[in-house]
């Protein structure tokens, strides 16, 4: 078995640009219970942008705004809306990772740099990946900091109340058309990656639109990207729609593991997040469909949370509506109880569920 040449440790943290970072980290903690953990901006003397750090246990993301006009943040928010800019992956050595993938074709975002302070240092190196979007190998093993150097410590100022995220099971890129399997030869190629899964438009379509997408996943296994493109259709798809609206290729949700499904969800709907809805009759022959469950149908379908089965055991995932104004980046919310798929057996439904709301905003 060959040596995994780009061995990673996990998702370190996730960037999201976005144009209100005060506002986005209050909402990311009254509304996902993400406590605040760190931050940079005019309080401790930096005056070109402002970041807040949230964290629920393993899920840590970074929120980015610019503090002027005229900036490269800026622009990426007037492009894209708000969205993920830097995907951080946890690397126990970021030159050699950023020397791995470079010699194997990656385009530098950014040189190796150490960046320290009272607390240590650390090393941080980038590759440019699909659109405006970035992969930042973070070395932190010298470091005992809230986040990173530059990076004050800050609490939350009540009582911040979790709702079970655990880590990022996966997160999705839409890309545009024909460039699939371009990034997946990228993730192969530079990144050592192997596909573990493929859908065509067979897989995933309804009467009006179809899409395609290969899911890429690292030596461990701890990292997986599904990558999608659209597909030919009657009618504009909801990766279309995504590409219009985000102006290019970028992430379309981040799917958030949790132990209690059921908890979790019925604790963001009280707090009023929206999320897609399906027909009640997907629940009438669930049993049928995929076997024995420990869940109540009738608390499942309340809540709208959908179950497929693979050969490994079942899943559970439900989607949100979007996070912005602009119909782009989302959360799926999933418990795996043993499967290791991607809820093939849900696309239809979940389609379906999206072009109802596409009718709604006149995109479809």
């Amino acid at each position: 078995m060959s040596q995994d040449f780009l061995p990673l440790n996990g998702t370190d943290h996730v960037e999201l640009y976005v144009s209100n970072a005060k506002q986005a980290a209050y909402f990311y903690q009254s509304a996902f219970g993400f406590e605040p953990v760190a931050y940079k901006g005019l309080n401790n003397g930096f005056q070109d942008f402002e970041s807040y750090v949230v964290q629920q246990d393993k899920v840590r993301l970074v929120l980015t705004s610019p503090l002027k006009g005229g900036t490269a943040i800026g622009k990426h928010v007037d492009t894209h809306g708000d969205g993920v800019k830097n995907i951080a992956l946890w690397v126990d050595d970021a030159e050699k990772a950023f020397q791995e993938t470079v010699n194997r074709g990656a385009e530098p975002d950014f040189l190796p740099m150490e960046l320290s302070d009272a607390f240590g240092t650390v090393k941080l190196a980038g590759i440019k990946l699909y659109g405006d979007t970035s992969h930042v190998f973070v070395e932190r093993k010298n470091y005992s900091g809230a986040f990173l150097p530059g990076y004050i410590p800050i609490r939350a100022k009540g009582p911040v109340h979790p709702v079970g995220f655990k880590y990022i099971d996966h997160m999705v890129a839409n890309v545009d058309w024909g460039q699939m399997n371009t990034w997946v030869e990228f993730y192969a190629k530079v990144m050592g990656f192997t596909q573990l899964i493929s859908f065509d438009d067979k897989d995933i379509s309804t009467e009006y639109t179809a899409l395609m997408s290969k899911v890429m996943s690292n030596g461990n296994g701890r990292i997986k990207f599904p990558i999608n493109e659209p597909a030919e259709g009657k009618k504009r798809s909801q990766v279309e729609e995504y590409l219009m609206f985000y102006g290019g290729s970028g992430v379309q949700h981040i799917a958030l593991a949790t132990d209690d499904i059921i908890e979790t969800v019925g604790e963001l709907q009280r707090r009023g997040i929206d999320f897609l809805t399906v027909p009640s009759t997907y629940y009438e022959d669930l049993i049928e469909r995929v076997g024995h469950i420990d869940e109540e149908i009738n608390i499942l379908a309340k809540l709208g949370i959908l179950v497929d089965r693979d050969e490994d055991g079942y899943l559970l995932q439900i989607f949100s509506q979007p996070l912005q104004s602009r119909p782009t980046l989302f959360f799926e919310i999933i418990q795996r109880k043993g499967a290791t798929s991607f809820g093939k057996g849900n696309f239809k439904a979940l389609f379906e569920a999206i072009e109802r709301e596409q009718m709604v905003r006149g995109t479809l």
